[in-house]
């Protein structure tokens, strides 16, 4: 069992995006994500999420909000995930070149023209609501089978 953040920073109507294209053998490998990561020991899901956008932006965000809970059981073969959703827009610093992939700016009317996972075209949408989400995305070879969500 894997526990882990996502983030999706927001500037001037665009939100920075991960093209993972540097890692070898990664299960995310030429799709476009938030940043984020998996926990350290002790960590709290805000300070988990600081910490990982920073390593892999440069940026350090402030008041980040958390949106829902995404269960990935036995995600192709891998461990079961558990992931903590947030967004942000307040941040200082500039970005770095990410050791995960190639950083981008992307403009929010184009961004599910990216190769993204079928599960973050759903979620992204969430994110807009005044509403708190736990949902399960349940994939078998790369591709959604089904998913459910509960709103509160």
């Amino acid at each position: 069992m894997k526990l882990a953040t996502l983030c999706y920073i927001k500037y001037n109507g665009s939100t920075l995006m991960l093209h993972r294209v540097k890692k070898k053998n990664d299960m995310h490998e030429g799709k476009w994500n938030g940043l984020g990561g998996k926990f350290e020991p002790g960590e709290s899901p805000e300070e988990c999420v600081i910490r990982e956008v920073k390593e892999e932006s440069g940026l350090t965000i402030q008041e980040p909000k958390m949106h829902g809970f995404i269960t990935f059981p036995a995600f192709d073969g891998f461990e079961d995930w558990y992931v903590f959703v947030f967004t942000a827009d307040k941040f200082d610093g500039s970005l770095i070149e990410s050791h995960e992939g190639i950083l981008k700016w992307i403009p929010d009317n184009e961004l599910f023209n990216l190769n993204l996972w079928e599960g973050d075209r759903t979620f992204i949408e969430w994110l807009s609501q005044d509403k708190f989400f736990s949902a399960k995305f349940n994939y078998k070879d790369g591709k959604l089978v089904n998913y459910s969500v509960t709103f509160s």
